[in-house]
C-alpha cells in the first residue's frame, strides 16, 4: 500500500518511516517487556473481560503484535493493523495464527458497529492533538453500542523526541498527554469513560503512564 491508500497527512507518513526502520531492533528491545508489566496486564485483562469471551476487536497500531497474542490468550478473536510493513512481518511471524493488516487508524476499513472493542496500546501517541477528535470519532463509529475502547499512554505535556534510535537516521516525536484531557476528548467523541488509572513512573519510564477504558454508550 501507499500512502495514498490511507489518505495520510505527513505525521502518518514520518511514523510509517520511522517504525519501518527500527522494527527489528524495537522488537529484540521489547520483546519480554508485558513480562515485566503486571499492571499493564491486568488493565487488557479487564477490558478481554469486559468485551466478553469471542468478541471482534481491533489491535489498532499493533506495532510486532505483541497485545494482540496476548488478548488472542485471553478468549478474543482479535486482529492487528499497523501502518508499518516492517512491525507487520515481525507480528506475523510471531503470531501466525493471527491475522495482520495493514492500514491507517485514522480511515479504518471497517464497517460501522463491526467491533466490539479496540485497543489503542501507544498508538495515538504519534498523533496530533487537533486530529484526535477525529481519531477518536473514527474508533467510535467501529464499535457496536455497548463496545470498549482500550488506550494506553505515557503522561506528560511536553513530547520526547526519539532522534537516530539504534543508530538508524530517523527521528520522531512521542506525544505524552494528561489523562484528563483525553478523557475530555473521548466524552466529547461520544464515549463514556469507565476507568482511568494513572500508574507512577518507574525507573525506564521517566513519566508516568495513564490506561482509559472507555465504551459507546448502548441504544436501550
Amino acid at each position: 500500500m501507499t500512502d495514498a491508500d490511507f489518505l495520510n497527512p505527513d505525521f502518518v507518513t514520518s511514523t510509517r518511516v520511522f517504525y519501518d526502520a527500527i522494527a527489528e531492533d524495537y522488537d529484540e528491545r521489547f520483546r519480554d517487556a508485558l513480562a515485566e508489566m503486571p499492571l499493564e496486564r491486568a488493565m487488557i485483562g479487564v477490558f478481554a473481560e469486559l468485551v466478553g469471551r469471542g468478541g471482534a476487536v481491533a489491535d489498532l497500531g499493533c506495532g510486532p503484535g505483541r497485545v494482540t497474542g496476548l488478548l488472542a490468550s485471553l478468549g478474543l478473536d482479535v486482529f492487528g493493523l499497523d501502518l508499518s510493513s516492517s512491525m507487520l512481518r515481525i507480528a506475523r511471524r510471531e503470531n501466525p495464527d493471527l491475522l495482520f493488516v495493514q492500514g491507517s487508524m485514522l480511515k479504518l476499513d471497517m464497517a460501522d458497529e463491526s467491533l466490539a472493542g479496540a485497543v489503542s496500546w501507544y498508538s495515538s501517541i504519534h498523533t496530533p492533538v487537533d486530529e484526535l477528535p477525529s481519531l477518536f470519532r473514527e474508533f467510535l463509529r467501529v464499535l457496536t453500542p455497548g463496545g470498549h475502547l482500550l488506550m494506553g499512554f505515557q503522561v506528560g505535556d511536553e513530547p520526547k523526541r526519539h532522534e537516530r534510535p539504534w543508530g538508524h537516521d530517523v527521528t520522531l516525536d512521542f506525544q505524552r498527554r494528561q489523562p484528563d484531557r483525553i478523557a475530555g476528548l473521548l466524552t466529547a467523541a461520544g464515549f463514556e469513560i469507565v476507568s482511568q488509572t494513572v500508574r507512577a513512573a518507574q525507573s525506564e519510564d521517566q513519566v508516568p503512564q495513564a490506561f482509559l477504558i472507555a465504551r459507546k454508550p448502548s441504544t436501550d
